[in-house]
């Protein structure tokens, strides 16, 4: 049966009526992926993730500072007078951030708002993470007993899913509706 000018098209069949998702999970793999082997990389590491993670450590230093914490830094490090951390990859929002531009870059949205989502993305993760390493410093401090816990089950959920929650924000947002939602079709 020949199809109607100007009708509605067939709808797609088999892996074809994935084909969005199955790119998305492609490009999300393939860039995730490639952003842990970059950083992973030993010239990388040095050069640019361990100076990022000494600025974290600067930062979380001047606010603790600020909230009458007596701290000194070193490199990485972040002493007070009976607690010390030492703010390491995993620790340093990086694994979030690489998580949330992979999702972000392969997600079908117009440049201007994949960049709009990185940017959100990259300051929001950052905050978090900075509120993170001030928290588990203070815990360390206060509530020692409670800091190994605080630091691998509550605050690394913690950074990564306001990392996903944040995708799914900007998704919902700042990216396009898929083609059937525009045209009028219920999702």
């Amino acid at each position: 049966m020949a199809k109607a000018p100007g009708g509605p098209a067939e709808p797609s069949r088999g892996w074809r009526a994935y084909q969005r998702e199955i790119t998305f999970l492609v490009l999300f793999v393939v860039i995730l992926g490639g952003g842990f082997a970059l950083i992973a990389w030993q010239p990388v590491n040095d050069h640019a993730v361990v100076p990022f993670t000494a600025a974290i450590a600067r930062t979380s230093a001047v606010v603790l500072d600020v909230i009458g914490q007596e701290i000194r830094i070193e490199g990485t490090r972040v002493y007070g007078e009976d607690f010390a951390v030492d703010i390491e990859n995993g620790c340093n929002g990086i694994e979030a951030l690489i998580i949330f531009l992979a999702a972000t870059l392969s997600f079908p949205a117009p440049w201007k708002a994949r960049l709009t989502g990185l940017a959100l993305g990259v300051i929001g993760i950052q905050i978090v993470n900075l509120i993170r390493v001030v928290a588990l410093f203070l815990t360390g401090v206060y509530f020692p007993s409670f800091f190994d816990s605080s630091h691998t089950v509550v605050w690394q959920t913690v950074v990564i899913l306001f990392a996903v929650l944040l995708w799914v924000f900007w998704a919902q947002r700042f990216a396009v509706r898929p083609a059937a939602a525009s045209s009028g079709n219920a999702v």
